[in-house]
């Protein structure tokens, strides 16, 4: 059930993280993700391999578990070299448009801090994983292979959240749980040593006004033509 009309550039551009903004008591119909899930797989595969699993959860219990796996994780981001954190503090001196950039990372990092507060609260979170471990790979087809693997996932999971997105749910991309992968496996029944988690977007229907395009640094800064 669609009930957003949005062109395909106002989806696009329009598709934002959502933390603070989700609806964190209502219920999040499975039906409805689903029908995101099933959006999802038409995304393009390496290969055609649609080596791509999709975990569901919206039990209480397992949301629980999940959260806590989230919040160490999380922790132990906060206090990581390069962290959000840490490069808001090596910012705080500045100017102009780096200190406006500076002020959206603050509001990034408060938004991120309150999803990690309420994660088990949200009512479904959805886990994408991949067929296979790339854990030990090295050497020069790693890199190749990671593209491969990750490139057949992640842009079905970007697909999710834009289906979501039209139907007036509120998604994010979080992977802080990562670092507790294995912990997560077996609170889930996936089988660690088969299949990879990639992240885990938190599902809700989404509250206020609708969303804008974000703050973006010039485009001149990264786009390069023919040559560096």
């Amino acid at each position: 059930m669609v009930t957003e009309n949005l062109s395909p550039d106002e989806l696009l551009t329009t598709t934002r993280a959502v933390r603070k903004r989700l609806d964190l008591d209502r219920e999040v119909p499975l039906e409805l993700v689903t029908e995101c899930v099933e959006i999802a797989r038409q995304a393009p595969t390496g290969s055609n391999s649609q080596g791509w699993h999709f975990m569901l959860i919206d039990d209480v219990t397992k949301r629980k578990g999940l959260a806590d796996l989230y919040r160490q994780g999380w922790d132990r981001y906060l206090n990581a070299p390069g962290s959000l954190p840490d490069t808001i503090s090596t910012q705080s001196e500045s100017t102009g448009k780096e200190a406006n950039h500076n002020d959206q990372m603050k509001r990034v990092l408060s938004s991120a801090q309150y999803l990690a507060d309420n994660l088990e609260r949200v009512p479904m979170l959805m886990v994408p994983c991949m067929e296979g471990r790339n854990d030990q790979m090295t050497g020069p087809y790693a890199n190749a292979v990671y593209a491969a693997t990750y490139g057949s996932i992640i842009p079905a999971t970007w697909s999710y959240m834009l289906a979501a997105r039209v139907r007036g749910l509120g998604t994010a991309w979080t992977s802080a749980h990562l670092i507790y992968e294995q912990d997560a496996a077996e609170l889930l029944g996936i089988p660690y040593d088969k299949f990879t988690q990639v992240a885990l977007i938190p599902t809700a229907y989404y509250m206020g006004e609708n969303f804008r395009p974000a703050l973006r640094r010039p485009l001149e800064e990264s786009l390069h033509h023919n040559s560096w």
